[in-house]
């Protein structure tokens, strides 16, 4: 989506359309506005003139347009702004994605596209700013900083150092430094994460930030690298730390049991700050659809008791602060008219919505399906592998072919700890323990030899089956978990087969499959179709795991492998420590059988 608003022309039309000397192109009369500056709800008639706002003034006032949209009974909000998303995650390319999402309300979205970089490097964020393109949604991109999110202890499709950053950083359509994963390398002054940094501040655009788990000297380190935002919000005290500290604070959606907190938090503060913001970060397919991107975040906020005025300003004119667009978040003259017209604010079903001055949608449906890129091909053939064998997933201690070991193993899921088990080892082959399951990496960009890395899971319990994924953030190798080669060995072959996406097997069958065969995490299906065979692989997944909400859970496969945060991580490399920096060895001891 591209607009002039410093044209010359325009503004003077604007102008004389508010001085009531000709008509609007188009006038929304009869509605409510909802005031994201002073917080009231009033009367007020639109008047637009191309894709700006040329005036807000009193119901009656102007009649004179060939266009004219009784919105009796309706309120008016500026569109939605996602502050932070992996569109990835939706697994839908640019196209198919906004059209599910204006719908929505949503108008404008900054997207990070460190999944699409971390197979493709600078290639990737091509594709996302070339693919976004011409949409009725308006996409900003940011610079991945976090190709690969942990050099050292994980190899992606590429690595970014400064100069990466500078090329991107010079493109019009990219806004800032994306999410700073590399905490420990900011921290320790690391020659990358100074050239990342440096080339973001010498842009003079925006910082974004993860800084999960961060505090106190720590986290003021962090913002006087020249961070000025975090997501990762892990309780309400770690949001108001970071608020007090400075951040403008990104709150997300895709980990709803924390917003209750949160909510109660922001309503015990003396006012709300311009500096709290939303975004949606990760949302699959059929959530969606179903439940909704933004537009379900700000309806959960107000269930939580913040006013519904209040967080359409987080996601309005806060988060066009945040973006430093001074065209977005208000319905103002001077403004791209970017509004939704909902039904209530109780209620907030979105009744239009116009985008530049355009109606696009009406009852959450787009009048149009927005068109891909003509000249933009998707990349394909990203999973470098042969096919694996079931031996493969065979768990071996060189040098023993009987007797015991203790080994370090991974506890937990989303939080992983350190914990020890003593194993007993049969013809050259781990046992896996009662109560535990195996992780098995294997690297899919064709960077190195690729052999198989594999570790001991605590806490996910003895999954019955196995479930395989190339979408692995951040460095999407191929992860499979299971106990069983045989299990292990299918689901893995599938994806390797199809270019990519994620497998579920079980008693040597294919339960589920869902191709991505789009650098290995976007399908090109119609939407509808990949939520539904989304959800049915979630769903089917349940029969493999017992889940346990909120942190062992269907979306936690996607990320434990995320070897940046703190405890141990498997990735392509071996088995990490987070908080160390090392790749360490998982065996601790043998007892070889002399027998």
């Amino acid at each position: 989506m591209t607009e002039n608003l410093a044209s010359l022309p325009l503004r003077q039309r604007a102008i004389d359309a508010a001085l009531g000397k000709i008509p609007f192109d188009h006038l929304l009369i009869n509605a409510k506005i909802v005031d994201m500056v002073t917080g009231e709800v009033r009367n007020a008639d639109v008047g637009l003139v191309g894709h700006m706002i040329a005036s807000v003034h009193p119901r009656g006032k102007f009649t004179r347009s060939e266009n004219i949209d009784d919105l009796s009974g309706l309120y008016l909000s500026p569109g939605l702004i996602d502050t932070h998303v992996h569109i990835e995650s939706s697994h839908l390319p640019p196209e198919k994605y906004a059209e599910i999402v204006v719908a929505q309300g949503t108008t404008t979205v900054f997207w990070d596209p460190h999944e699409l970089a971390n197979v493709l490097g600078v290639a990737g964020v091509e594709y996302a700013v070339k693919a976004s393109r011409g949409l009725p949604l308006r996409v900003i991109c940011a610079a991945p900083s976090s190709v690969p999110s942990t050099p050292g202890l994980e190899m992606s499709g590429a690595d970014f150092k400064g100069q990466e950053m500078q090329t991107m950083l010079s493109w019009p359509e990219v806004a800032g430094v994306a999410e700073v994963m590399d905490m420990y390398g900011v921290l320790n002054g690391s020659e990358r994460m100074m050239e990342i940094l440096d080339a973001g501040l010498r842009s003079g655009k925006l910082i974004e930030g993860h800084a999960r788990g961060l505090k106190d000297e720590q986290l003021q380190a962090y913002l006087a690298a020249g961070v000025t935002s975090d997501h990762e919000l892990t309780s309400a005290e770690d949001a108001l730390e970071k608020l007090r500290a400075g951040l403008t604070l990104q709150i997300r959606g895709s980990h709803p049991y924390l917003l209750p907190d949160i909510a109660a938090a922001l309503l015990a503060l003396p006012h709300l700050s311009s500096q709290i913001t939303l975004c949606t970060d990760d949302v699959p397919p059929d959530h969606l659809l179903e439940k909704g991107g933004l537009i379900a975040l700000v309806k959960l906020l107000i269930s939580f008791g913040l006013r519904a005025e209040d967080v359409l300003r987080m996601a309005t004119f806060n988060a066009a602060i945040r973006m430093r667009r001074s065209d977005l978040g208000l319905i103002a003259a001077g403004r791209t008219a970017d509004i939704i017209a909902f039904d209530s604010l109780e209620t907030l079903n979105p009744r239009k919505v116009y985008v530049a001055g355009n109606c696009v949608a009406e009852h959450g449906e787009m009048l149009f399906s927005p068109a891909a890129a003509s000249d933009v091909i998707p990349p394909r053939d990203t999973m470098r592998l042969q096919k694996v064998a079931e031996a493969d997933f065979h768990f071996k201690i060189p040098g023993l072919k009987k007797g015991k070991a203790r080994l370090r193993n991974i506890k937990g899921a989303r939080f992983t700890q350190w914990s020890e088990v003593i194993v007993e080892v049969k013809s050259g082959v781990v046992q896996i323990p009662e109560g535990f399951s195996l992780i098995w990496v294997q690297h899919r960009h064709g960077r190195h030899e690729a052999t198989p890395k594999m570790a001991l899971l605590e806490g996910w319990g003895e999954l019955r089956g196995a479930i395989a994924t190339s979408y692995s953030h951040d460095s999407h190798n191929l992860v499979v978990i299971g106990r069983h080669p045989a299990d292990m060995m299918l689901a893995a072959n599938q994806l390797i087969a199809s270019g990519g996406g994620m497998a579920l097997s079980q008693n040597a069958t294919l339960l589920a499959s869902v191709d991505m065969p789009i650098a290995g995490m976007l399908s090109d299906l119609p939407a509808d179709v990949l939520a539904a065979q989304f959800k049915n692989l979630r769903e089917l997944s349940a029969q493999i795991a017992d889940w346990e909400p909120p942190y062992r859970v269907f979306k936690a496969i996607e990320g434990t492998c995320l070897a940046c945060n703190a405890g141990p991580h498997l990735t392509d490399l071996g088995l990490t420590d987070g908080g160390l920096r090392e790749i360490v060895d998982h065996v601790l001891e043998i007892w070889p059988d002399e027998a």
